[in-house]
């Protein structure tokens, strides 16, 4: 069994890695934790996710875990500019790499989620249910509707409006949808296969995950 850390953009996808993911990767031979990404000054604890920031983090991480990787936005990337999601990751890496003693390249593995963490929640809108106080037909609809309008969860799109999570939010009742709260729980119910399934990149990171511990593969 190998320990394996993930650097998480914010509460709610370090909760997600310690509730769904941890116990998936386990018969794979990982142990997965979930840390979230935080300044140096520890003021700052979630969000502003920067190449730098994460470079640190993984220097810091480096010498704790047996393996390293992360699990970020690429919609809420600060400093990405025109990079692409591979560019985003390469470059973490490389940063890694400069600021880190002893650094291996095979034993960190930087991750960014298109476009953001609550598009893989799209997988099943039904379990949107689990959002109690807000939940209805027309909400049901509204969020059959966006999955329906995107060849994969990951695909849906990119930008102040229509981020995954401005739909989510702008589909619910004011107050009704808690991030941290319900993001996991509904990811719980929808189950790893099948979102794994519906989002091809979050596929290839959970297999590679899986492969460092030499394991079960899903396929």
């Amino acid at each position: 069994m190998i320990r394996v850390c993930i650097i998480c953009e914010g509460a709610t996808e370090a909760e997600f890695v310690n509730r769904c993911l941890e116990p998936y990767l386990r018969p794979s031979g990982v142990s997965a934790y979930g840390t979230v990404l935080s300044a140096r000054s520890g003021r700052h604890r979630g969000g502003r996710v920067t190449v730098d920031r994460l470079a640190n983090k993984i220097s810091l991480h480096y010498s704790e875990a047996d393996r390293v990787s992360t699990l970020v936005d690429f919609y809420g990337f600060q400093d990405r500019a025109s990079r692409t999601r591979a560019q985003l990751e390469a470059d973490i890496g490389a940063a890694a790499q400069a600021m880190t003693t002893g650094y291996n390249p095979r034993y960190v593995l930087p991750y960014v989620q298109m476009h953001e963490f609550e598009g893989l929640l799209f997988t099943n809108p039904i379990d949107f249910e689990w959002v109690e106080d807000g939940w209805s037909e027309e909400v049901k609809a509204a969020l059959m509707a966006v999955a329906q309008a995107f060849p994969s969860p990951e695909d849906i799109n990119d930008s102040p409006e229509t981020a995954p999570s401005k739909r989510i939010l702008n589909i619910f009742p004011d107050g009704s949808y808690s991030k941290p709260e319900h993001g996991p729980l509904i990811a719980e119910a929808t189950g790893m296969d099948a979102i794994r399934a519906k989002c091809p990149a979050f596929n290839e990171w959970v297999g590679k995950l899986q492969a460092w511990g030499g394991g079960q593969t899903w396929r």
